[in-house]
């Protein structure tokens, strides 16, 4: 009886937020499941239309593409920064901790007009190369996969920072010592030590990175004009600009399915880094 308290009180904290989410994403998302099974008629042929719609194949195979892109890069640019915030000088730490900080003081929407400013054919960039007599014409800088690539990537490196911050703070210092001492170089010690202890940041970020890479809106419908539609796009086209409900319903659930799936890889693989911010 005596444990059994505060746990009954851990559950009653726990209650308010337990009812918002259920109110707010639970039931939201039960309708959604049903729409996917009743519209237009009871039934799974919305789900058999998925597999069988060269559409909507196209758009998970770009918006998986894409995904992957941008996670590599991501990631890859998140760690060198990372590494100079967390292991370089007091100058550096602080003009790394700007570049980390900055991005999330300007919304998504901002930051998208800003590179369609810079890449558009009466952007900054062709108008330079034309005052230059670079070019002739304006180049197609923009409405195309590699500006959502492009700008996606600027937004999301710092969600990919925070991770790999974690992982490289928990590495203990004197292993490192230990590995100079022994004689390895700077790049061994990095390549063979450094790298591997801060695995579990790496993956973290990964697939944090690819988790908001797959329901991104904005800044594909910005920046790719309608021609590298990504699938919450698709799904906005088919509840919102055509009368087909019910296979915007079964995109809706294959994704957040498809989340759930990798949030539980997340939590399974990356546990240790996330969780290194809390101590």
């Amino acid at each position: 009886m005596r444990a059994s308290a505060p746990r009954l009180a851990s559950l009653l904290l726990l209650g308010p937020l337990l009812a918002f989410l259920t109110l707010v994403y639970l039931l939201p998302f039960l309708g959604i499941a049903e729409w996917s099974v009743t519209l237009p008629t009871p039934g799974f042929g919305q789900y058999e239309r998925l597999t069988g719609d060269s559409l909507v194949l196209s758009v998970f195979l770009r918006t998986f593409r894409i995904c992957a892109i941008v996670t590599v890069v991501s990631v890859v640019s998140a760690y060198a920064i990372t590494y100079v915030w967390v292991r370089g000088s007091r100058l550096q730490r602080s003009i790394a901790e700007l570049c980390i900080l900055i991005p999330f003081w300007i919304s998504v929407l901002t930051r998208a007009f800003g590179w369609l400013a810079l890449l558009s054919n009466r952007g900054l960039i062709n108008a330079w190369l034309m005052g230059a007599g670079l070019i002739d014409s304006p180049l197609q800088l923009s409405r195309n996969e590699a500006s959502v690539i492009l700008g996606m990537t600027h937004v999301l490196i710092p969600f990919a920072v925070f991770p790999l911050a974690s992982a490289m703070r928990a590495v203990d210092e004197r292993v490192l010592l230990a590995a100079r001492g022994l004689g390895a170089s700077r790049l061994r010690i990095f390549w063979s030590v450094f790298l591997p202890m801060t695995a579990s940041g790496v993956i973290g970020a990964g697939l944090i990175v690819f988790v908001f890479t797959l329901g991104f809106f904005v800044t594909p419908a910005i920046l790719g004009g309608g021609r590298s539609i990504m699938v919450a796009e698709l799904v906005y086209l088919r509840m919102f600009q055509s009368p087909d409900w019910g296979l915007g319903a079964a995109v809706s659930v294959v994704l957040v399915l498809i989340v759930g799936i990798l949030m539980a890889l997340l939590f399974r693989l990356a546990r240790p880094a996330l969780m290194g911010s809390a101590r």
